[in-house]
């Protein structure tokens, strides 16, 4: 097997430490905090020292038996994110499980923030919400993507595109962060990643704005790559080192698909043509009278109404073995 170069090149992308102590002191730019400055200047040390010593992971553990490398230290974040996401999979495939429906609001718009009005996808969602919820053996969890402009430091940081490099250095779940040397932390992706383990369906609203989806929402569908292929034994690639990532790869790769059971590329599989719905609210009409229009819009609530009937239907015929899959029993000449 040949070897392949990494190719590197790129400028640095290290701060002197004055350049870091200006950036890190932005979080305690409130008067509040004026009078605690020795307090900072002990924080920004200690920051300081993690950054310079580039403590990705400051807590770790071995591995263990499950392991490739059982000595490995491993991200002790990590760990709590597979265990969360392990624990959902049990959930969603136990057959005394009530049907879990994700619904997804994919707009950012908050009345809790510089909006100061709801957005007509949390509406939507609303409508589908209540619909679904008078079924016999249903329930609901809200991923509500107005949170990432709303609430304090709910974060989905964006993919770093380790799959480009090679499909083993993309970990499942993620692994890029947290990321305590840099200050990526507080990442949503670790609570994301179980609620789309747990459902048995999908219901996603979502605006268009210049020509694609809301940013928040492209950002959960990069960081579910690691979902299609992703690497579930982060030792195998003792980390993050894209030479073993590059030869694990080349050796045969399986692409193991984590969520195949229903999702996407890596398994999706659409409820029907009425679970899918693309509207104008207002076209042409003036953006302070939108929420008016939708108001007006009644056959647009009972088509959400009906997308969330049809998806219910779906997932009881899924969930009994009955929803047909044509093609399912054929293998793939091109995995990935």
């Amino acid at each position: 097997m040949a070897r392949v170069k990494v190719r590197k090149g790129m400028p640095t992308v290290g701060l002197s430490k004055a350049e870091f102590t200006r950036r890190l002191k932005e979080r305690f730019f409130d008067p509040a905090f004026d009078p605690l400055g020795e307090e900072v200047g002990r924080i920004v040390e200690a920051a300081w020292d993690g950054y310079h010593d580039y403590r990705k992971a400051p807590r770790t553990q071995k591995a263990g038996a499950h392991y490739a490398d059982p000595s490995y230290e491993i991200s002790v974040d990590w760990l709590k994110a597979r265990d969360a996401i392990a624990a959902a999979e049990r959930r969603q495939k136990s057959g005394s499980s009530k049907s879990r429906i994700l619904l997804v609001n994919g707009s950012p718009r908050s009345d809790q923030t510089c909006p100061g009005e709801m957005s007509k996808s949390f509406r939507l969602i609303e409508i589908a919400k209540r619909t679904i919820e008078r079924e016999r053996g249903f329930e609901t969890e809200l991923l509500d993507l107005s949170l990432t402009t709303s609430q304090y430091r709910r974060t989905i940081h964006p993919c770093k595109s380790c799959v480009s490099t090679a499909m083993p250095l993309c970990h499942w779940p993620c692994s890029c962060y947290p990321n305590h040397a840099i200050g990526q932390v507080h990442d949503w992706m670790n609570e994301i990643y179980p609620m789309w383990a747990a459902a048995h369906g999908v219901l996603i609203v979502t605006p268009v704005q210049w020509y694609q989806a809301r940013s928040p929402l492209k950002a959960i569908i990069d960081r579910l790559v690691c979902a299609d292929g992703g690497n579930p034994d982060p030792t195998t690639t003792q980390g993050k080192n894209p030479n073993l990532a590059k030869q694990l790869e080349l050796s045969g790769w399986p692409y193991p698909r984590h969520l195949a059971d229903w999702l996407g590329d890596i398994g999706l599989q659409s409820a029907g043509s009425r679970a899918a719905i693309d509207r104008y609210i207002g076209d042409h009409e003036p953006c302070a009278t939108s929420h008016v229009a939708l108001d007006a819009d009644r056959a647009l609530h009972d088509e959400v109404r009906n997308a969330a009937r049809t998806l219910v239907s779906a997932v009881r015929l899924m969930r009994r073995g009955k929803l047909a899959r044509p093609g399912a029993e054929l293998g793939e000449p091109r995995p990935k």
